[in-house]
C-alpha cells in the first residue's frame, strides 16, 4: 500500500470515527439500499485497489448515493430511519471528479 493510499484510508477512518457521528444524518445510499455507507465502501475500494485505480468506482458510488437521495427526497419516510439531509460525501467537500 502506497503512502498516499494509506493516508487516505486513515483519513476516512478518522472521518468515520469522529466526524460522521456528529453530523446527525446518514448516507443516502445506506438509508435507501441498506448496507454500508459510502465512506465504508470508498475506504474498502481504496484499500483494495489504490487511489487511482478506484476513482471510477468511487465516482459511481457517489452518483448512486446522489440518486438514492433523490429517491428519498421524492418519497419521504421510505426508510423509517434517521432523516437524510445531505448527500453523504458529495456535500460541501470538493472532490476531484464530477458527481452526477
Amino acid at each position: 500500500m502506497t503512502f498516499q493510499t494509506a493516508a487516505l484510508v486513515t483519513s476516512i477512518d478518522l472521518y468515520r470515527r469522529w466526524l460522521s457521528p456528529l453530523k446527525g444524518f446518514r448516507c443516502a445510499h445506506a438509508a435507501f439500499y441498506g448496507g454500508g455507507s459510502c465512506s465504508a465502501a470508498v475506504q474498502e475500494l481504496i484499500a483494495q485497489h489504490g487511489v487511482v485505480a478506484s476513482r471510477h468506482a468511487v465516482a459511481a458510488r457517489f452518483l448512486a448515493c446522489r440518486q438514492a437521495y433523490g429517491h428519498l427526497a421524492a418519497a419521504p419516510g421510505v426508510t423509517g430511519g434517521p432523516s437524510v439531509r445531505g448527500v453523504c460525501c458529495c456535500g460541501p467537500l470538493p472532490i476531484p471528479f464530477r458527481c452526477g
